[in-house]
């Protein structure tokens, strides 16, 4: 029976143990393999790389291992095992190289552990001077490419394919010490693909950080709408672009410039002197670096400007309020450039004067001095605060000169005494004579959805009958009302009953503010109608009148031919129950129907001193029965 690859390398490992005890013998002529020096060739650690040599070497083709798993019934080792033996081979699955190399270094190991200690050759440490191919990376390398294919699987076996592993995107990280001698050394994971290039893009010009008085940095200006008109509002701006558009040599270019700057594509513009610099988007994903140069003016210049500013104090007011005045930027020094003043590059293939891109930007900032005509002094070579310091004592000096050659003036004023002094007020003119009538409010047109122009009329006569009385008695009739007598003031106003649409609506919003139903308002309406706000406290206010006048009218009522009305605080209720009387506070009668054996009082007619008399003109009052 063939020895197993473990029984060979405890074989193999005993035999290195006993050549330890004896001297070393010399390296055979038939072993053309280099190995390690003498004092560490016998380590349980070579011994076990030999004989895993030696197992890879005598392992069988996968078609021969199958077939022998097969043919061959599975036998009892005839060799003790261990105490802590591994898991028994199963004999129709052959084991592999790494389970072959696994067995051999545990059998090496338990040997060593369970050796006695005085069995243990103590051999001497002496320094060790590797050979040039015997250093630590060229043994990993050795045994590396001796082991590389001890982890996979033996091809040609009836058992299936297992499914694959995803290999993990990062390596796994090695553990603290050294490794142990029987783990797998792991494969070497494919260089991920290297990540795509793309263009760098320059960042913006936008450093407000680096701005100062000869500096000034403007965000990019959003996209205009559709269809806006020119791009520059004030006369300035109109000429700063006239100076381009008459220097441009190809107004297709033009063009394109004036879609690319609606369309936002300038980004941030940094103003320096004699310089305009901004980032152009353009057809390709990297921007364009734009520039446009402006000759400054020299001390000269500068000095014949200031003083024709400080001459006339008008041009230092309008300049603060952000304003050009013609003959300050149009006078001794021209400050806005000529159609040859502008100098544009930039840094696409464009050789046009100017490209599209610088044509963007100087669109762009003919809308900078618009807001702010500073830049074209900046553009010139001076900045706002230097500007206006020489400004300022430039108009000190020459105030100082004038005060010095002429006389101090008078203070202006009024003394206090003057201001303190009695005066008599004028008196207040004659009133107005007060007009005869509130006139007629003016006509309103009626519109889908407004208002209704008969209820705007109704108002207005109304607002003006009030305004009529209070200018000419000197105070409102209708100010004491509340809010429900006042609606049904304004719905008793309005003609009809309730019928139409029109007066259903009018009904309706009134008695919802005033908290009532329709039903209600129109009977309210009804009482207003008989006797105005009176007539309105007797349908509400049931009272008890003094002894008097309603006593007699009972009697009244009886010499009239009709029968014994019953009384009731101060109402008289015919027998029928469908006619009744009451007496207001002012001392009149007011007649009310309602149909016979309901409580469903309605005001009818007109009201009158004499209770027969509030009844004349109703239908059936005085039948008797």
């Amino acid at each position: 029976m063939t020895p197993r690859p473990s029984e060979e390398a405890r074989r193999a490992l005993r035999e290195a143990r006993n050549r330890a005890h004896q001297a070393p013998e010399p390296a055979s002529a038939e072993e053309p393999r280099p190995g390690p020096p003498a004092e560490h060739r016998d380590s349980p650690a070579d011994a076990a790389r030999a004989a895993l040599r030696r197992a890879v070497s005598q392992q069988p083709a996968p078609d021969e291992a199958t077939t022998e798993s097969h043919s061959t019934p599975p036998s009892t080792p005839s060799t003790p095992k261990a105490p802590t033996t591994p898991k028994t081979p199963d004999p129709h699955h052959p084991p592999s190289p790494a389970e072959l190399a696994r067995e051999a270094l545990r059998a090496a190991r338990r040997e060593q552990r369970h050796q006695p200690p005085g069995d243990r050759t103590e051999q001497p440490r002496a320094k060790r001077h590797p050979a040039p191919g015997d250093t630590p990376a060229a043994r990993a390398r050795a045994l590396r490419a001796l082991i590389g294919d001890a982890f996979r699987l033996p091809t040609g076996t009836d058992d299936p394919e297992p499914a694959e592993t995803p290999r993990p995107t990062h390596a796994p990280q090695p553990p603290d010490g050294p490794r142990p001698l029987n783990e797998a050394l792991p494969e070497p994971l494919p260089e991920a693909p290297p990540p795509p290039v793309t263009p760098r893009t320059p960042r913006s010009m936008a450093a407000p950080s680096r701005d100062g008085d000869h500096r000034r940095t403007f965000p990019a200006f959003p996209a205009r709408e559709p269809g806006a008109d020119g791009f520059a509002e004030t006369w300035w701006g109109n000429a700063w672009v006239s100076a381009l558009e008459e220097g441009a040599l190809d107004p297709k270019r033009l063009a394109r410039g004036r879609g690319y700057a609606d369309g936002g594509n300038v980004d941030a513009i940094t103003v320096t002197p004699g310089l305009v610099l901004a980032y152009v988007k353009g057809s390709r994903p990297r921007p364009y670096r734009v520039q446009v140069r402006l000759r400054t003016l020299d001390d000269a210049d500068w000095e014949r400007f200031l003083d024709a500013a400080a001459e006339r104090p008008g041009h230092i007011a309008a300049l603060l309020d952000k304003q050009m005045p013609h003959s300050l930027a149009e006078g001794g020094v021209r400050l806005l450039p000529g159609p040859r003043d502008l100098d544009p590059r930039c840094s696409c293939p464009d050789s046009g004067h100017p490209c599209k891109h610088a044509a963007a930007l100087c669109y762009q900032t003919a809308r900078l001095l618009d807001a702010d005509p500073f830049v074209l002094l900046l553009l010139r070579g001076r900045g706002e605060r230097e500007l206006l310091d020489a400004l300022s004592r430039r108009s000190a000096a020459r105030a100082a000169r004038a005060a010095q050659d002429k006389e101090p003036a008078p203070l202006p004023g009024v003394r206090a005494t003057d201001a303190l002094a009695a005066r008599r007020l004028p008196p207040l003119p004659a009133p107005l004579p007060v007009p005869a009538h509130p006139e007629q409010p003016p006509v309103y047109p009626a519109g889908p959805g407004g208002p209704d122009p008969f209820a705007l009329d109704q108002l207005a006569t109304d607002a003006a009958a009030r305004a009529h009385a209070l200018l000419s008695t000197g105070r409102d009739p209708l100010a004491d009302l509340t809010l429900w007598q006042d609606a049904v003031r304004l719905a008793a106003a309005r003609p009809g009953s309730g019928l139409t649409a029109g007066t259903r609506a009018l009904y309706a919003s009134l008695s919802s503010a005033a908290g009532r139903t329709p039903a209600e308002l129109a009977r309210a309406v009804a009482a207003w109608r008989q006797g105005g706000l009176e007539g309105l406290a007797v349908l509400e206010e049931p009272w008890d009148p003094p002894a008097g006048r309603f006593d007699r009218a009972r009697p009244l009522l009886l010499a009239a031919d009709l029968p014994p009305f019953r009384p009731w605080r101060n109402r008289l209720t015919h027998p029928r129950g469908h006619v009744q009387l009451r007496l207001g506070r002012d001392g009149l009668w007011y007649a009310y129907e309602s149909e016979p054996g309901r409580d469903d009082w309605w005001p009818r007619g007109t009201p009158d001193i004499d209770p027969v008399g509030a009844l004349t003109g109703l239908g059936g009052a005085t039948a008797d029965e």
